[in-house]
């Protein structure tokens, strides 16, 4: 515990880290609803790299220097431009106290003039819970601090429905498998048609990442997902926002 508190309160976090962003794109507008701050290495190293070298000892150092980066970087790419949310991926594992933990970034963002409002901070499922109140209280707290708060990779991992019927994200992102093919597997759609209508009912904000083809752009659209995040319309920019390309109707 006391590690967690000294590295959320350190400043010095040289982690040799630095920021792809990739779009989510609203389909409605062909606008950016937001940007998704992706860990990369200085010289554009891969993700898998960066976070084989995450461990119990650097963890909340870690994390605390994504927020940096992502804020950082984002504004220096030209978000500020734009309407557009920064969604900046956390790890719950490594947040000692919520309002401990989030004072680098409050930090951050009034040195570089981001609104805290457009803020989304987002976890996956696939990161084991070790203590699902302990989330519950994140995800609450950053609410009451005027946050987002996303669920990413839904569908695949520990928890699945029964984190969600424990408590509630601003957003959802299906995961990029329940995506993959849609558009020639029947179970697909009907599992993604499910969830829309869940997260239509519960009031949640629906996301579907890794969409790659026009076929499962068309379903998912088709269906009622607004929000698609993927390769079809935007690879990751390294340190930069890239353009959005909507496929021809």
């Amino acid at each position: 515990m006391q590690i967690g508190c000294l590295g959320c309160k350190s400043a010095d976090h040289d982690l040799d880290i630095a920021m792809a962003f990739q779009p989510i794109v609203d389909t409605e507008t062909g606008l950016p609803f937001a940007y998704e701050a992706l860990v990369r290495g200085r010289q554009g190293e891969g993700a898998a790299q960066i976070l084989a070298g995450v461990t119990a000892q650097n963890r909340y150092a870690f994390d605390q220097q994504c927020r940096v980066a992502a804020i950082e970087g984002a504004v220096a790419a030209g978000i500020l431009d734009s309407d557009a949310r920064l969604s900046i991926n956390f790890l719950p594992n490594a947040v000692y106290s919520p309002a401990a933990c989030i004072q680098l970034t409050l930090k951050t963002a009034r040195e570089t003039g981001f609104p805290t409002e457009r803020l989304i901070f987002e976890f996956t499922e696939n990161e084991e819970m070790l203590d699902v109140e302990h989330v519950k209280n994140i995800v609450e707290s950053y609410h009451r601090m005027g946050f987002a708060t996303a669920l990413d990779d839904f569908g695949a991992g520990h928890a699945g429905l029964g984190l969600l019927a424990q408590f509630q994200t601003d957003l959802i992102k299906l995961d990029m498998n329940l995506i993959r093919g849609i558009d020639a597997s029947l179970p697909r759609r009907m599992i993604v048609e499910g969830v829309v209508r869940m997260a239509t009912g519960l009031g949640i904000t629906l996301v579907a990442e890794g969409v790659e083809t026009v076929a499962e752009y068309d379903v998912l659209r088709a269906i009622g997902v607004r929000y698609i995040q993927g390769y079809l319309l935007a690879r990751p920019g390294f340190m930069a926002l890239p353009e959005i390309a909507l496929p021809r109707s």
